[in-house]
């Protein structure tokens, strides 16, 4: 009868242990805080029990559960972290917003913690938790935010439920009753003459020196926004290739550093006669025209701009709005309204059309949610936002602008 192998041997001195019977591998036994393995056969005794009841459970979890197990949250968090990054299906921006979401919870819930053993009940109490943090502006997260630190953490799930890191349907994040989530609220918008008066304020605007980052484009970005209803990254993310001057176009389409929410995302919209005037100035103007790259680089590192509210605020300020009052969302809303009271062959536009301008596979979001008609009706065929066509209305607010008025 062959003799059996001895889980524990020597291996230059020190004890390593061989457990490929249980499924392992030869593996040093290295007590917990040490980097090398142990020479005192005691301890060597101990590690490798606890080595082999780790495997036996593995193999048990495996065969009656169906999933490999224990897996700690932080080493796979960062696993799903790496592959989130190498699927290209997410830009980085997005990829660091995850990592701040799911760094919390590692915080509250430790780097050791199994996933497996986190129920829904930890849940809650892990969103009492977020609930009560700091928004860093006075007050707390509000509940969009810590829906959205929610969805990080179930994501995380959906992918070890995939890997077999945890049981089968294990997702305390899913199977939570009464999420948090945000009261969904009127969409604020410009009135045509409103988006003018901004337009008109961003064309006098002069950066000043004393900012960080001055931005000089913010005429032609502020424009894009107003005249092509693209989403914030969208809009960032343009490629001067995707301006078409001679098929009056601009294209939004996926790009590494830029990613498109949805199918309907990657698109084509007008180039309107208002937008396609400032675009020129801006690509083939000044002392160094646009060849190749973004649209709107950075100036000090050439890269993707990530925020602007400071410009758009010094802006917005001139034109009589206050601070915080004005934001790129808002553009989105009031291209919608704005390009709704067009014509389309002397016709009334269909939401269809301006659906599909915005991204959306179907004309139901324009419907309910972006279908504003302004108090001051605007009929034309073209989008615009000419400061020349609402001087009566904007009479005072051009006086405050520097301007004076004419009738």
């Amino acid at each position: 009868m062959a003799r059996k192998r001895s889980r524990i041997y020597k291996r230059g001195g020190r004890y390593w242990g061989d457990f490929r019977a249980l499924g392992g591998k030869r593996e040093p036994l290295v007590p917990p805080g040490e980097a090398v393995a142990t020479t005192d056969p005691d301890v060597a005794e101990v590690l490798a029990a606890d080595r082999i009841k780790e495997l036996r459970t593995s193999s048990r979890n495996r065969v009656l559960l169906g999933f490999e197990g224990p897996t700690p949250l932080e080493p796979y968090a960062s696993r799903h972290l790496v592959l989130k990054s190498k699927s290209s299906r997410v830009t980085r921006s997005h990829v660091s917003e995850l990592e701040t979401r799911l760094r919390r919870a590692v915080e509250f819930f430790g780097a050791d913690r199994d996933l497996s053993t986190i129920s829904v009940s930890d849940v809650q109490d892990f969103t009492a938790w977020l609930q009560k943090l700091s928004n860093r502006q006075g007050g707390t997260l509000n509940p969009a935010t810590v829906r959205h630190y929610l969805n990080a953490l179930s994501n995380l799930y959906v992918r070890a439920l995939s890997e077999r890191r945890v049981p089968a349907g294990h997702n305390p994040v899913r199977d939570m009753m009464d999420k948090p989530a945000g009261q969904p609220g009127e969409a604020e918008w410009l009135e045509v003459h409103e988006a003018a008066l901004l337009l008109e304020a961003a064309r006098r605007y002069g950066p000043s020196s004393l900012h960080r980052d001055p931005l000089p484009f913010m005429y032609p970005l502020i424009g894009t926004y107003l005249l092509t209803g693209g989403r914030t990254s969208e809009v960032l993310g343009l490629q001067v290739a995707d301006v078409s001057f001679d098929r009056k176009t601009i294209r939004f389409r996926p790009l590494q550093h830029r990613r498109i929410k949805t199918v309907a995302g990657w698109r084509t919209v007008p180039l309107w006669p208002q937008l396609e005037g400032i675009l020129q100035e801006h690509v083939f103007g000044g002392n160094a025209p646009l060849g190749e790259g973004l649209l709107f680089p950075s100036p000090r590192t050439g890269g993707m701009i990530h925020n602007f509210s400071k410009a758009l605020d010094a802006i917005a300020q001139t034109a009589g709005w206050k601070e915080g009052e004005i934001r790129s969302k808002m553009f989105r809303h009031t291209y919608c309204a704005a390009r709704l009271q067009t014509l389309d062959h002397g016709e009334a536009v269909s939401s269809y059309t301006v659906g599909r301008e915005l991204g959306h596979g179907a004309n139901k979001l324009v419907d309910q949610i972006y279908g504003h008609l302004g108090q001051v009706r605007h009929r034309a065929d073209v989008v615009e936002y000419r400061i020349e066509n609402h001087r009566d209305v904007l009479a005072d607010q051009l006086k405050a602008l520097g301007e004076r008025s004419t009738t």
